[in-house]
């Protein structure tokens, strides 16, 4: 079941008061408020970074990829993989320098 819901008012999040701010439903592992996903670049960047998160059950990360694949649809993000097991096989959207 997917958890995510788009915000469209959001700003920088590089700081600490932003992202406590969000939503659960803005990040991509909503319970442990991980990985936000609230533009194109989040949505990547959580791909990129999807198996560095740490402490998270498989179950968990189901719902993770799942969050992450609608805000990829939403932002018009492509994600080749159907399944968070298939991360970092090859890169996980295109990119021609690769």
């Amino acid at each position: 079941m997917t958890t995510w819901k788009p915000i469209e008012k959001h700003g920088d999040l590089s700081g600490t008061a932003a992202r406590k701010e969000l939503p659960d439903t803005a990040f991509a592992f909503p319970e442990k408020r991980k990985e936000p996903i609230t533009d194109a670049s989040h949505v990547r960047t959580a791909l990129a970074r999807f198996d560095q998160v740490h402490e998270v059950t498989d179950q968990e990360r189901d719902r993770a990829f799942k969050n992450i694949l609608a805000a990829a649809k939403h932002f018009g993000v492509q994600v080749d993989e159907t399944d968070w097991r298939q991360l970092g096989s090859r890169p996980h959207t295109r990119n021609p320098a690769h």
